[in-house]
């Protein structure tokens, strides 16, 4: 990673506003590591001051190492955790072969805030055949109780190919109810809106100051530098993406070498992704800004596509066009009607 960080000096060039450590299980480094990584990434780039730092952690790593793992974490740059609760209940955690427990998930939050980490996200995973709808909103009211100010939830999807695809086409575990997770979806927004969270990103709901800086960056399209196996970056035109094979990761940095890949994005990708991502967001898509990043052609076909959903599932105002709450539910479907094809 240091070698990398070495290579890649001359990537950036704006100002860094947020780091992400995520991926993998960053909460099993030491504090020492984690400390060196990032002394590495403040003296080779321009990092700016009071920035978002955040360390993506499992459950039981928190409540393992318990206060003082935190409390040397907390003395560190990092400001922001992302914990991996996924659900409180039992029954639950085992369909989704977690490895904690709800004793776990709920120390690790408690420790968490007793250590002073006031910026703290949870996720949480909804429509899996294991959870009800009490069991769902209990889940809700647990962050809420705790007063966790940010809380990504996301929708159960089967991968082709994966375990849970197997077993759901051999019967042994129930299919993906897509009235169940329509259902929850409902109810989240419900509860979290009236306890006072900004539903700013379809999966994503924040107390007032608490937006995640980092995705909003994504979704934003600012450029990033990704750093480890498989990590990703982007400049503003080209996607490019690290070797996931680690030992090979490895080899090349030993020889002085990155291995990625690289795609050039045609105008017609970026303007997909645009649409794609903005969408799902409370700022939503912006007719101004399709005009002078990608053409006059390009409204003009937004607009085109766009005309069946006014008013039913999607909202303008002073030419920004977003979703209403009907239309969060069918995000992919109407944003890949608006694609311009490749």
């Amino acid at each position: 990673m240091h070698k990398e960080i070495a290579l890649r000096k001359d990537y950036l060039t704006d100002t860094v506003r947020t780091i992400y450590i995520g991926g993998g299980s960053p909460s099993l480094m030491s504090i020492s590591a984690l400390g060196s990584l990032l002394e590495a990434l403040h003296s080779t780039y321009d990092i700016g001051e009071d920035i978002e730092v955040t360390l993506e952690a499992n459950p039981d790593d928190l409540d393992t190492f318990h206060n003082n793992y935190l409390q040397e974490l907390r003395a560190t740059s990092v400001n922001r955790l992302s914990i991996g609760i996924q659900s409180f209940e039992e029954e639950d955690l085992n369909f989704m072969n977690r490895v904690h427990n709800r004793g776990q998930a709920i120390s690790a939050l408690k420790n968490s805030l007793d250590a002073g980490f006031e910026n703290i996200t949870a996720d949480l995973i909804y429509g899996t055949p294991t959870l009800s709808d009490k069991a769902w909103c209990e889940n809700l009211q647990r962050l809420i109780d705790l007063d966790i100010p940010h809380i990504s939830a996301y929708a159960l999807t089967v991968e082709e190919g994966t375990a849970l695809d197997r077993f759901i086409k051999k019967g042994s575990v129930k299919d993906v109810d897509d009235h169940k997770v329509a259902d929850q979806f409902e109810m989240m927004v419900e509860i979290l809106e009236s306890n006072g969270y900004e539903h700013y990103e379809i999966s994503n709901f924040a107390k007032e100051g608490y937006r995640s800086k980092h995705n909003t960056n994504y979704w934003k399209g600012i450029p990033y530098l990704g750093l480890g196996p498989s990590a990703h970056s982007f400049n503003g035109e080209e996607r490019q993406w690290n070797v996931a094979h680690t030992p090979k990761y490895i080899k090349g940095l030993e020889n002085n070498q990155l291995n990625f890949g690289i795609e050039k994005l045609s105008i017609k990708s970026r303007y997909n992704e645009y649409v794609m991502t903005s969408l799902r967001t409370s700022w939503g898509v912006d007719l101004a800004y399709i005009h002078s990043a990608f053409g006059e052609e390009f409204v003009a076909h937004f607009q085109r596509n766009v005309a069946e959903y006014l008013d039913d599932k999607v909202i303008v105002q002073k030419e920004c066009f977003t979703l209403n709450r009907k239309g969060k539910l069918y995000a992919d479907r109407i944003a890949s009607n608006l694609f311009a094809v490749e």
